[in-house]
């Protein structure tokens, strides 16, 4: 049968395709407000996106059909595919199969190569009744195509507290090694709560239309993620990041007023900690066994308000001091999460982003500050 969308958990909505459905992470008018390419690619990789269901079946089947962007001679890794039956991890499916994007890095040009389906198997499930929680991958759009089991498949109507998180890569989950280990899913699953990722690589730019989307989402807590991409893209400068922070944060009070907002500022990242964007690919990587990046700026070119990491930190706390009336309202710095000291023990492989490893650490430590007795999620 085709996956029924009240099945989908983390989506704004379900399109439906000449092959199935395809989960978006964000509504058709974002898309076709703004239908920016990376924008675009990133939403429609369904980060934090689950299928959760009850089923007393022994066997059951998801027939997808993924779409993936490589790059020419830079190797990435397929997306995978996590089932947890009863809240343990059953099943890790590597994708295979799928429509690929090849993109020339030096050129620009694309190439579209098509594939086949996937199908994703899990058998041999014991008698009874079973929760079934399905993510879906993080770095692969996918058209969901048919759902098979020997037996019915209902919804599930448990009701987790909901958590909505917003921010760049690194919260999409660049680097993770399954849908179910980026730090975001780390975090909600050891916290026993639902999660909407709003992490979307290349894209946590204080866009007002993502607050609307926020502020218009049903949400129990709130976290945003803000810093690395505004550097990245050197898309702005003090004078204007500031304000926009601001309004970013009213539009989401003005319809979520009381609900716990996480203000979390950049994690630690050498290149551009002193040094503004634009980040760029290093070129003496591209056709390496690991593509890094670097900061083109000028190391300490602040005075005429370009931002660095070390700025948007100070910023944002400063920001978040002068919101104090907001009782809700909490910062966290982001090296708490990843600093100095782990950056020597875990290197960022790409210069950016952080490893497997890394993000399980991150989703931890956020688990513990936020979701504690003492944290801004009790």
């Amino acid at each position: 049968m085709p996956v029924p969308s009240e099945l989908l958990r983390g989506v704004a909505e379900a399109e439906i395709t000449p092959r199935g459905i395809r989960p978006h992470r964000l509504p058709a008018w974002v898309r076709e407000q703004f239908p920016d390419g990376q924008l675009l690619s990133m939403e429609s990789q369904p980060s934090g996106v689950r299928i959760v269901f009850q089923t007393t079946a022994g066997t059951v089947e998801l027939v997808t059909h993924p779409t993936r962007i490589t790059y020419l001679g830079a190797e990435r890794p397929r997306g995978r595919i996590d089932v947890y039956v009863d809240g343990a991890l059953t099943v890790r499916d590597t994708l295979d199969g799928g429509d690929r994007i090849e993109v020339d890095l030096t050129s620009g040009q694309t190439v579209f190569h098509p594939g086949h389906a996937h199908t994703t198997t899990v058998s041999g499930l014991p008698a009874g009744r079973h929760r079934i929680e399905v993510w879906l991958p993080h770095n692969e759009s996918i058209d969901l195509v048919d759902l098979r089991a020997d037996a019915p498949i209902e919804p599930d109507d448990a009701a987790l507290p909901l958590w909505v998180h917003h921010g760049s890569s690194i919260s999409h989950g660049s680097n993770a090694l399954a849908p179910s280990e980026i730090w975001p899913a780390v975090a909600a699953r050891r916290a026993g709560v639902e999660l909407r990722n709003l992490g979307l690589g290349g894209s946590a730019l204080v866009d007002p239309f993502l607050a609307r989307v926020i502020r218009d989402a049903p949400a129990d807590y709130l976290s945003i993620k803000l810093g690395i991409n505004v550097v990245n893209l050197d898309g702005m400068r003090l004078r204007t990041f500031v304000p926009a922070v601001h309004g970013f944060l009213d539009t989401i009070r003005d319809g979520h007023p009381d609900v716990p907002l996480l203000l979390i500022s950049p994690l630690f990242c050498a290149i551009h900690e002193d040094t503004p964007g634009p980040g760029a690919i290093d070129p003496g990587s591209i056709g390496t066994d690991q593509v890094r990046f670097v900061a083109t700026g000028t190391p300490g070119d602040v005075a005429l308000g370009r931002l660095t990491l070390q700025v948007i930190r100070r910023e944002l706390r400063s920001l978040a001091d002068r919101r104090a009336a907001d009782k809700n309202l909490h910062y966290l710095d982001g090296t708490a999460l990843y600093g100095p000291a782990d950056a020597a023990e875990l290197p960022l492989p790409d210069g950016l982003h952080p490893s497997a490893e890394a993000h399980q650490r991150i989703g931890n430590r956020f688990a513990e500050y936020a979701f504690t007795q003492d944290g801004p999620f009790a």
